[in-house]
């Protein structure tokens, strides 16, 4: 039995203090109230995953798979007979049309009548055969003389659950990666990378261990993020999506009694790669979901490069090198009307944890079995919808965060200006090189500088002081006099144009 529906009376509303006023029971409220945020506050930046990783979506595929299923043992398949059973009947385009027709329109009403046959099955893959055969039974009346009702039979034909369940998965997750996620997560890159290059030559005085140090550029800075995130997104772009048909333990044991003459294997592969799958051609009683897991790790390493943008663009607006553009009519705090806080990130970092949290133990739980199967599979895939909500709602927060950011360009300026000492390790480089080539009095370059700036401040003058006195040949000294923290920035700019895909 694949999965039995939870159900738990809610609990009697409690009287307050006094005992006067009974609370209004909210389980009891209709239309029912989301639980979780992401069928209530967040619905509308995930609502397009309701179409990929709900129970519904889950059923319809399900219905899916069953069709074109029962359509393959009567018509064949790419390089495969008709019939696949011997004595089932050849369908026509008609009942063919019809036939999809099935999941194409499982809507309301639909998802209410499967809702009510489950509750007599207690088995929600047993519920979805039947719901296939009331409509194959229904079909003369709807096609006049047909073929369909003798193929009744064919319907989960040789199948266990997991046949079933395995391939609608794989349609889901690739569905819901392909047509919501992946363009979701490229849009936000391709908004970083539009940025970068905006940027490419705006100088900004660096901090490692948040700390002073060699000037970059904001936009080489935002390449980086934008560099690696593309990264990921190929290997999402390139995923697996496996799926299996061939029985209780993987060994097509009933396909070969019932019908001996056909070759399983290669009606399997056909029909899996016929829904647009890769076949996998070795597995137990399940497929073995390390596609899903292998998927799961590539959104989840995505999420923590995000939560990393996130994090510094955070940072950087807490030095005020970026500035909000204020929301008409928004508020930042209760109390403190002037703040414009960065919420956007902050909720971005808050999701992307959760996501991770939850495609984590995805990954690690799919990926064991005991011996054929056990259950812990099922509940955990029902997850799956959660984990890339959660994903998605954190790209669309920083989509709307970056597109409210400005630079604060004369701040860039005045912070580099304030830090004339990052220039000591140009000046101590250029000695070390001069060295080499053999000019005198250029010992221990390094502790000269560290003498000249470590712990104090040193403005331009000084340093053009110090090097002047240095004794560098005079294209070298007057290369760093021309040299200011604003212009110490490398090839920054050259690499975001060279390397940033």
């Amino acid at each position: 039995m694949e999965h039995v529906p939870e159900t738990t009376a809610p609990a009697a509303s409690p009287a307050d203090s006094a005992g006067a006023v009974t609370r209004v029971a909210l389980a009891e409220v209709s239309p029912a109230i989301a639980l979780g945020p992401l069928d209530g506050r967040y619905r509308k930046a995930v609502a397009p995953l309701v179409d990929h990783l709900s129970e519904a979506a889950l059923n319809r595929e399900r219905i899916h798979v069953e069709v074109e299923w029962l359509i393959t043992l009567c018509n064949g398949a790419d390089g495969v007979e008709a019939p696949v059973v011997p004595g089932a009947p050849t369908l026509s385009q008609q009942e063919v049309d019809y036939l999809r027709a099935i999941p194409a329109t499982f809507g309301a009403d639909e998802i209410a009548e499967l809702a009510e046959i489950e509750r007599e099955t207690v088995h929600d893959v047993k519920a979805v055969e039947y719901f296939i055969k009331r409509r194959i039974a229904a079909a003369p009346e709807a096609l006049g003389e047909t073929s369909l009702p003798a193929a009744s039979e064919l319907v989960h034909f040789a199948c266990t659950s997991e046949d079933i369940n395995n391939l609608s998965y794989a349609l889901m997750v690739r569905g819901a990666v392909r047509d919501v996620w992946l363009p979701g997560a490229t849009a936000v890159v391709d908004q970083l990378a539009g940025m970068a290059r905006e940027h490419a030559s705006a100088p900004l005085l660096s901090r490692t261990h948040g700390q002073p140090a060699t000037p970059s550029t904001l936009g080489k800075e935002l390449a980086v993020l934008a560099h690696r995130l593309r990264r990921q997104l190929r290997r999402v772009e390139g995923a697996e999506f496996l799926g299996k048909l061939n029985g209780a333990t993987g060994t097509y044991g009933a396909h070969v009694v019932a019908v001996p003459t056909a070759d399983w294997p290669a009606v399997s592969k056909a029909f899996v790669e016929g829904l647009g799958l890769d076949w996998n051609p070795l597995t137990t009683q399940i497929e073995s979901h390390d596609w899903q897991a292998e998927v799961y790790s590539d959104v989840a390493r995505f999420n923590r490069i995000l939560h990393n943008l996130a994090t510094d663009v955070w940072t950087y607006i807490s030095l005020g090198f970026f500035t909000q553009i204020p929301v008409a009519g928004a508020t930042g705090s209760s109390t403190m009307p002037h703040k414009v806080n960065p919420i956007r990130f902050e909720n971005a970092e808050a999701n992307l944890e959760i996501s991770c949290s939850l495609l984590d133990t995805l990954s690690a739980t799919l990926v064991t079995s005991r011996l054929q199967r056990d259950l812990t599979d099922s509940t955990t895939q029902r997850n799956i919808g959660p984990a890339f909500g959660h994903s998605l709602l954190a790209i669309d927060n920083v989509a709307r965060g970056l597109d409210r950011l400005a630079v604060n360009e004369t701040l860039l300026r005045e912070d580099l200006d304030a830090n004339w000492e990052v220039l000591g390790e140009p000046v101590q480089s250029a000695m070390r090189a001069a060295s080499v080539a053999g000019v005198p009095g250029m010992e221990n370059p390094y502790e000269r500088l560290k003498d000249l700036t470590r712990g104090q401040r040193v403005d331009g003058a000084r340093m053009r002081e110090f090097v002047a006195g240095l004794g560098l040949p005079d294209d070298v000294a007057a290369r760093l006099a021309a040299l200011t923290p604003a212009t110490y920035t490398g090839l920054a700019e050259q690499l975001v144009k060279d390397y940033l895909d």
